[in-house]
């Protein structure tokens, strides 16, 4: 695909946002009543990491980045 530079940094925005939800969600789902909370943060951290790199991976596989 031929896109143009600004659709392809909006769609890398739009990617870690993306991402950045998920992480959240697994941060807040891995979070346990009385552990610390920055086991939970590192764990969706992990996520929204990984997340994003997929996602990165993907676009580029298929050709949009």
């Amino acid at each position: 695909m031929n896109l143009s530079l600004g659709i392809k940094v909006l769609l890398v925005i739009i990617c870690a946002l993306l991402s950045a939800l998920i992480g959240v969600g697994a941060g807040w789902l891995s979070h346990e009543p009385g552990a610390r909370k920055r086991d939970a943060i590192l764990f969706g951290g992990g996520t929204f990491g990984g997340s994003l790199t997929l996602a990165v991976l993907v676009l580029s596989a298929i050709g949009v980045l």
